[in-house]
């Protein structure tokens, strides 16, 4: 990709992502308000996070990052036919596989529920609405997976749009699966199960007329015997543990949750939501942009424009990331009694959420460098060192989840926040053992004018911060629903102009953040 290109595939990426979270978090919205915290909610989000998971794991982590660097370095040496033998023979192992796991996961899905969510065992009703809901929403897992081969493939030829808006359609169906459609069913969480299968289907069939366009929407094939497909597989399976290590972070929590106090998995994930917004704008945005780029660079042996890059993206990230860590962190009372005060979702539940999310906050640039650092290995087709760190990083979590939960427990504090606290100390293990071993081995570091760049975000920062304090004893906590949002919104706006402007008042420039 030229380098003209990355800055305006990164906003179109951007753009996209954001209409599809402002969209996720009207359903969030929808969600809560209709079915509440706890009960049947708790049920939902357990059976939806297991492929979620596993999308994550599998599709757009590991094997995305494992397929793009091998059809980037195919484009570059081989002709059009060997790429469209690749893209045959990788979609018809990848379908194989997940066709085969989605069967066994849909007849043991009792026994898998018990694994990811052990506290449900001793309530049966909710055991078994959970088992259900699984089955329903596990077939999701192949259509999104096949949905990320192909977004891969378009990504790898500059085509982010559609991959990008995708997940748009995932949240329309949830919306109208809520409003619409669970009054219909005689346990209306059921409809939600439906709605995610549904939209996997729909975000595949999306992404066809731009693989036809691209002349490599071809039949797949099985053959793991062919040199790509193996390559794939063998970067793939310690990738599996490697990129994912923030899901599987989060999936621990989800699992500890279960056994704490009704609520804490519809807690925890309305925070993780709020915290996934700027990491899903900016870090998936750019860690997405930069994966087929890093792959060029590193084909054509081109170490310059390699370096560039990351330190093009670290200063978009750490643009970003710090003033959104410290805006969730001070707003995370208002964030939630704006956005999900209403229906069943309770005073109490907000106030829970603002626990879990102030805790959580901290991590997201943590999350953000990961996807920053993370593909300058996986471009290098190294994957055992970011398998090494997610290995260390994944124990740090459980040991940090031991000591918060301690240390809350004996402050009387609820637990869950114990977890969310475990999982943000656990990103910055990931994240800073990643960029030790990239300074280590010379692929990047931190140059002399990173110094007045540091300098001048933890200035704007602290500006921010310093305004956003003093606004929020005026938020209309007692008003209605849309005052709230208004003064959220006048929050948000002031914030982000004070930490725009005083960041210009330190000398920096627009320019600065154009790659090379």
């Amino acid at each position: 990709m030229a380098k003209s290109r990355l800055f305006r595939s990164t906003m179109v990426v951007s753009s996209m992502t954001m209409l599809s979270r402002i969209l996720g978090l009207v359903r969030d919205i929808v969600l809560l308000g209709v079915f509440g915290a706890g009960g049947l909610m708790d049920a939902f989000l357990v059976a939806f996070k297991i492929p979620n998971f596993l999308r994550r794991l599998f599709a757009e982590g590991a094997f995305s990052q494992a397929f793009v660097p091998v059809l980037s370095e195919y484009k570059e040496k081989y002709s059009l036919r060997e790429v469209q033998i690749l893209v045959s023979r990788t979609s018809g192992a990848l379908m194989l596989i997940l066709s085969m796991l989605t069967v066994v996961v849909i007849l043991m899905a009792p026994w898998v529920v018990t694994l990811f969510a052990p506290g449900f065992a001793d309530q049966p009703d909710k055991f078994a609405i959970t088992a259900e809901l699984l089955r329903l929403t596990f077939p999701y897992l192949l259509f999104i997976s096949m949905t990320a081969f192909a977004s891969g493939i378009l990504q790898s030829y500059g085509r982010f749009a559609a991959p990008a808006f995708a997940p748009v359609l995932l949240n329309l169906c949830m919306i109208g699966g809520a409003l619409v459609f669970a009054p219909m069913f005689e346990t209306p969480i059921m409809a939600l199960g439906y709605a995610v299968a549904i939209a996997g289907l729909l975000q595949l069939l999306l992404q066809l007329p731009q693989l036809s366009q691209q002349k490599l929407l071809v039949m797949p094939k099985i053959d793991f015997q062919h040199e790509g497909v193996r390559r794939i597989l063998k970067l793939m399976l310690p990738a599996i543990f490697g990129v994912s290590v923030t899901q599987i972070n989060l999936l621990l929590n989800t699992i500890f949750a279960s056994l704490m106090i009704g609520g804490s998995v519809s807690w925890l994930y309305a925070a993780e939501r709020m915290s996934e917004l700027p990491l899903g704008l900016i870090g998936v945005a750019i860690g997405t942009v930069i994966l087929p780029s890093l792959s060029k660079s590193e084909a054509q042996k081109d170490d310059v424009s390699f370096k560039k890059t990351i330190d093009w993206a670290a200063r978009l990230i750490i643009l970003v990331g710090v003033p959104a860590s410290a805006a969730l962190f001070i707003l995370s009372d208002v964030l939630m009694q704006a956005l999900f005060l209403r229906g069943e979702f309770t005073l109490r539940d907000a106030q829970m959420s603002s626990l879990a999310l102030k805790s959580m906050a901290g991590g997201i640039l943590g999350f953000m460098l990961i996807k920053v650092f993370a593909p300058a290995f996986f471009a290098r087709q190294d994957i055992r060192t970011p398998v090494r760190i997610g290995i260390i990083s994944v124990f740090a979590n459980m040991i940090f989840s031991v000591i918060f939960i301690g240390i809350f427990y004996f402050l009387e504090i609820p637990l869950h926040g114990g977890l969310a606290l475990a999982t943000t100390g656990a990103s910055f293990v990931n994240a800073g053992l990643l960029y030790y071993f990239l300074h280590k081995r010379d692929i990047f570091r931190f140059g002399s004018h990173w110094k007045k760049l540091f300098a001048q975000f933890a200035t704007s920062t602290s500006a921010m911060i310093a305004v956003l304090y003093v606004m929020l004893p005026y938020f209309p906590t007692d008003k209605a629903q849309w005052q709230r949002l208004v003064a959220l919104l006048i929050m948000c706006v002031v914030g982000a102009l004070v930490y725009g402007g005083v960041l210009l008042s330190t000398g920096f420039r627009p320019r600065q953040l154009k790659h090379g």
